[in-house]
């Protein structure tokens, strides 16, 4: 069952984890679920400090593509599923490659690589 957390204006409808990830994508550990939380949170300040400085109001649903290493850092960040609107897909990336360093994920978020690879449907508010 997917994970859904719902955070201001900003909407995980679901999370998708890699396969190495199959025990965690059914039932997340109260650490991963506080770590997403988190990073939801992040991504939505950064949406809202951005549509502050005037960018558009538009509304749907993304979903990035992240990759985060051990230590916090947003290694990569890519659209995976388009909203059909390139403004508001380049709105997501630039709220997710905008949360900065973040905490170290939970070991259970891992690969063997020492990556988290996330996948996050991302509703993006008014």
């Amino acid at each position: 069952m997917p994970l859904q957390v719902l955070v201001h204006r900003i909407t995980v409808l679901g999370l998708l984890l890699g396969p190495w990830a199959a025990q965690a994508r059914e039932m997340p550990g109260p650490a991963a679920r506080s770590w997403l939380s988190d990073l939801v949170t992040r991504i939505d300040a950064a949406d809202r400090a951005e549509r502050r400085t005037g960018s558009g109001r538009r509304a749907g649903t993304v979903v990035v593509h992240m990759e985060i290493a051990a230590d916090g850092a947003v290694q990569q960040a890519e659209i995976e599923r388009s909203s059909g609107s390139p403004a508001l897909d380049r709105r997501a990336l630039r709220a997710v490659q905008a949360v900065g360093l973040l905490t170290a994920p939970p070991a259970g978020l891992l690969s063997g690589s020492g990556m988290a690879d996330l996948s996050i449907p991302v509703d993006l508010g008014r």
